[in-house]
């Protein structure tokens, strides 16, 4: 991953995908809570993910990249000096950045469901070759499950979904859309290693490949012995 260079913060007064809302209700007891609506851009925050299997060689394919959200805890956990007077209205830049390694995660190829048209499946196919390189049918899809997210903060829906591969149809390297945003590391985790990869908190997850990983075990890795 690239390294972080003029590193500045200022408050999101507004955005395209965010805004920050206070509900008052009572439950019990009166309550505040803070959340955040996603619903400015897209119609819904949904997404759709996928565990890939490439079965030509016995490895999952997931990908890598540099997340913002969680590289700016570690600084604020590196350095909680210099988030204590952050609330001034323009850019001010953050001094002493640490490596951009800090806000790499191993996640699951996903997108969000932001194209009206198509379907789940269809969205879920557009990201594996965008993200991995690989053209898969939507026969090649098995819904696993839907689960919420991000409950304490946007409450979005996910979609996870499985395909198995073969290198006959990697067409392309993937890497995602830079016009995006988007900075994708394809990565293969052998299948042999991937319990112990799952829960070596050396390498920086999302709950998604932990729980995908061992949906796999359960549901489909007894088959590939009986083969």
């Amino acid at each position: 991953m690239e390294a972080i260079e003029e590193l500045a913060l200022a408050p999101c007064d507004s955005s395209q995908y965010l805004r920050p809302y206070r509900l008052r209700y009572r439950q019990a007891w009166p309550t505040l809570w803070s959340y955040v609506n996603c619903k400015a851009a897209y119609v819904d925050l949904t997404l759709v993910s996928i565990l890939i299997f490439n079965s030509s060689r016995q490895c999952f394919v997931v990908v890598k990249q540099f997340r913002p959200a969680v590289y700016m805890c570690e600084m604020e956990r590196h350095h909680p000096q210099d988030f204590q007077s952050k609330d001034q209205d323009s850019w001010c830049p953050l001094l002493d950045p640490l490596p951009a390694t800090e806000g790499v995660t191993y996640e699951l190829c996903a997108g969000l469901v932001d194209k009206p048209g198509l379907s789940l499946e269809e969205i879920a196919c557009n990201e594996v070759l965008e993200e991995c390189g690989y053209d898969i049918p939507i026969t090649n899809l098995k819904r696993i499950t839907s689960y919420r997210s991000g409950v304490g903060v946007t409450g979005s829906k996910q979609t996870l979904f499985y395909a198995e591969v073969t290198d006959q149809m990697k067409t392309g390297e993937g890497g995602g859309q830079p016009e995006e945003g988007e900075l994708i590391e394809v990565v293969e985790v052998p299948l042999q290693d991937s319990m112990k990869f799952a829960f070596d908190e050396h390498f920086p997850k999302t709950m998604g490949v932990i729980f995908s990983f061992m949906w796999f075990q359960s549901n489909v890795a007894l088959g590939l012995l009986e083969k």
